[in-house]
């Protein structure tokens, strides 16, 4: 790890000031994902600005909007009795990531802004378009397998990694950013950008900025939401597939229904198309299967991610099936 100056931020204001005198600075908060990058030489911040400590903990009902505080954790997120409630997606996403210990540590700003666990983007030997604009990408013809078949480009197929993301995604969560115009909302899929080629670009937060928190609008649809997560193994580990999704059921028929997917796009992934096909469907395995098949249409497959097609199919069905109350 190579030097570099620490700093304790007292207000978000002060963490913005902070960041603005330092070309390269980052936050730090629970560091569960900036502190193995900078072990890794990935990371290389000349100042590391600790705002661990701002008053951006709070997790509140405000009327019908859930507001999360930024710096909350994820672990007491996941268990809190309203989010369990209200929005069942969002805690059993954060539940199927990561350990315990990790959880208990994680922040739910750090969390949306975790980067990718791309083997050739954590590896200095490797060549990245991510971590060194316009050096190549070995992945393209390298060991795939767990790389993205949705919203790639010739220039980067790393998959994003996280779990919550992809449950705000189906969920309509805005997210709540700071900077110096002052406080503005951003919609949870409109904060990540596709690689295209520019891959080091991951996301539309400006220098500077800071996310201060969530913010989700209690609906009855969300309250029938569910997190699928496909891997190699129970724990500890990252998706191969995963889903999110919510339905609203009326008259026998579905009447609204959200669907997110993770673990095969280079973003959290929102499957309009496939939301617009359930829309008006009975409940069942032929609607939910058409709908799969919508949502992988566009799929870009290298030489070992192939199978990601097949998989996320399933698990949107099982994952419909589930948030249908088992209707096949």
């Amino acid at each position: 790890m190579r030097a570099f100056e620490y700093v304790v931020a007292d207000s978000p204001a002060a963490a913005r000031a902070l960041a603005r005198e330092s070309g390269d600075a980052r936050f730090y908060a629970g560091g569960t994902t900036l502190v193995d990058l900078m072990k890794s030489d990935v990371e290389r911040p000349g100042r590391v600005i600790d705002i661990s400590r701002l008053p951006l903990t709070a997790i509140e009902l405000r009327g019908d909007v859930l507001r999360i505080g930024a710096l909350a954790r994820n672990s007491d997120v996941a268990y809190d009795p309203a989010v369990a409630r209200r929005f069942p997606a969002v805690s059993e996403a954060l539940l199927s990531g990561a350990s315990g210990q990790i959880r208990n540590a994680a922040t739910i700003g750090g969390n949306l802004l975790q980067r990718t666990r791309c083997t050739y983007f954590r590896e200095t030997r490797w060549r990245c378009n991510k971590r060194e604009p316009g050096s190549g990408c070995d992945a393209l013809d390298g060991f795939n397998r767990g790389h993205a078949i949705l919203g790639t480009s010739d220039s980067c197929i790393a998959t994003y990694p996280g779990d919550l993301a992809v449950a705000l995604c189906a969920l309509s969560a805005n997210v709540i950013v700071e900077g110096d115009a002052g406080e503005r909302t951003v919609a949870l899929d409109e904060l990540y950008v596709l690689p295209g080629d520019r891959p080091e670009r991951e996301n539309t937060l400006a220098a500077g900025e800071l996310i201060t928190g969530i913010e989700l609008r209690a609906e009855p649809l969300y309250e029938h939401s569910h997190y699928l997560k496909i891997r190699d193994r129970a724990s500890y580990e990252f998706a191969l597939a995963s889903v999110a999704c919510a339905i609203e059921l009326e008259g026998g028929r579905i009447a609204r229904a959200r669907l997110a997917l993770g673990g095969v796009a280079t973003v959290p992934w929102r499957a309009r198309e496939a939301e617009d096909l359930l829309a008006g469907s009975p409940p069942g395995d032929a609607a939910y299967r058409r709908a799969a098949d919508a949502a992988l249409a566009g799929a870009r497959t290298r030489a070992h991610n192939g199978y990601k097609v097949e998989l996320a199919k399933r698990a949107i069905v099982r994952a419909l099936r589930t948030a249908c109350g088992g209707a096949a």
